[in-house]
């Protein structure tokens, strides 16, 4: 799991490749974008965040690993 020392996103770091899947409120799909983390790791993902919340439907978004598809953590509509 993540270090729970780190501050930040967990399993975060410079130059690593995550999809942000976003779900609507049934589950399913609604789209999704490819991330390459930058060295703000915390400015990336609160822009790729930021851009699917933007859509109404979206009601969850799961941050994946690009190589094997591991489930990383998902973060909810506030």
């Amino acid at each position: 799991g993540p270090d729970p020392e780190r501050a930040g996103y967990p399993f975060s770091r410079p130059g690593a490749l995550r999809t942000v899947r976003r779900y609507d409120a049934h589950g399913r799909i609604v789209g999704g974008r490819l991330l390459e983390i930058p060295a703000g790791e915390a400015k990336g993902f609160d822009a790729a965040l930021d851009e699917a919340f933007a859509e109404p439907e979206v009601a969850l978004a799961q941050v994946r690993a690009v190589e094997y598809g591991c489930f990383h953590f998902e973060v909810r509509r506030p």
